[in-house]
């Protein structure tokens, strides 16, 4: 997987479907798209944050699958800064196949805290 930040808050992951995601002979597993989607709402609000000095925690996710991710699909994941608090922050994520196809979407909800306590830092 790899990232790109297009602007605090906003990113885009880019994933394979390969042999290892998968659960069927065809068809990824639905953690590995999770995961993707944690990813992306992870990173998007740690963008949207690290200029503070603070990190990010997953609180909650909930994930809708719309189709299935097969092997050999190029996945393209956008996470969404929907709104940011003092402490916590709700992020969007969406993921579409090469042909723009909407494979699964998430919406999350994330905790703000000093990159001290997660062991960065002085």
């Amino acid at each position: 997987m790899e990232f790109t930040i297009i602007e605090p808050g906003r990113i885009e992951y880019n994933m394979p479907v390969t042999d290892d995601l998968l659960a069927t002979p065809n068809a990824a597993h639905g953690g590995s798209l999770a995961a993707l989607l944690d990813a992306t709402v992870g990173v998007g609000a740690l963008s949207a944050v690290c200029s503070d000095n603070m990190v990010v925690s997953t609180i909650e996710m909930k994930t809708t699958f719309f189709g299935p991710a097969m092997k050999g699909d190029e996945l393209v994941a956008h996470s969404f800064l929907m709104r940011k608090g003092k402490r916590i922050i709700f992020m969007e994520a969406t993921v579409h196949n090469q042909r723009n196809e909407l494979v699964a979407k998430a919406s999350a909800t994330l905790n703000t805290y000093p990159m001290e306590k997660a062991g960065y830092g002085a």
